[in-house]
């Protein structure tokens, strides 16, 4: 008689095939675990999961045509009990903050993959809520950052877009002086040395999209 207990089903969610690869490997020697599907957008992941309704979802969040937090949404709006781990490159990602609260189980810092994986798994699988010390800590450091307005999150868009301040003022029907206030302020709470290196950092957070 068979007493193996029943492997934990898994969905894959990155663009990046290597990385996908990559936790394949790391699975493979864990008859435990098993990846049940792969996706390379937010997209797929919806289907995927429909199709296989895995265990656990790992969701990268920066993803082409459909990014994880508008996945991980839709799935949960679907499916309320899926357990999805988000993963992400950047510390104290915005999206990451906005994907704990729309119910992601856990956190997960793909440079910390190797070490917290099956941990990680294992511990969602089991009904708990996982954030590595280290994501706690960097979720920590971000938290006690001045957030940026709404009046000054349309700014830092437009900033991205290319646009200058008197192009900016007459898109958002403000004063140029209005405008200079708000990208002073921007640079200030992203810690930004100027307009280029806040767009990065906004769109590398989360804030805004490309």
């Amino acid at each position: 008689m068979n007493s193996s207990p029943t492997p934990i089903r898994i969905l894959a969610v990155d663009d990046h095939s290597i990385f996908r690869q990559g936790i394949v490997a790391i699975l493979a020697d864990h008859k435990d675990m098993e990846v049940a599907a792969e996706a390379a957008n937010g997209r797929e992941a919806i289907q995927q999961f429909r199709m296989h309704q895995p265990d656990i979802t790992l969701m990268d969040l920066q993803m082409p045509e459909m990014n994880g937090l508008d996945a991980l949404i839709a799935i949960r709006g679907e499916f309320p009990d899926a357990k999805v781990i988000v993963l992400t490159t950047y510390t104290g990602d915005v999206q990451v903050i906005r994907a704990l609260k729309a119910g992601a189980r856990g956190y997960l810092l793909k440079t910390l993959l190797h070490r917290e994986l099956l941990e990680t798994i294992r511990a969602v699988h089991a009904g708990r809520k996982s954030i590595s010390p280290d994501a706690s800590f960097a979720l920590a450091e971000h938290a006690m950052d001045d957030h940026l307005t709404a009046g000054e999150v349309d700014v830092l868009r437009l900033i991205a877009a290319g646009n200058a301040n008197k192009q900016i003022a007459t898109q958002l029907s403000l004063t140029e002086q209005t405008v200079k206030g708000r990208v002073k302020n921007i640079l200030s709470k992203l810690n930004a040395n100027d307009r280029t290196q806040a767009a990065m950092i906004g769109l590398k957070r989360g804030i805004i999209e490309a």
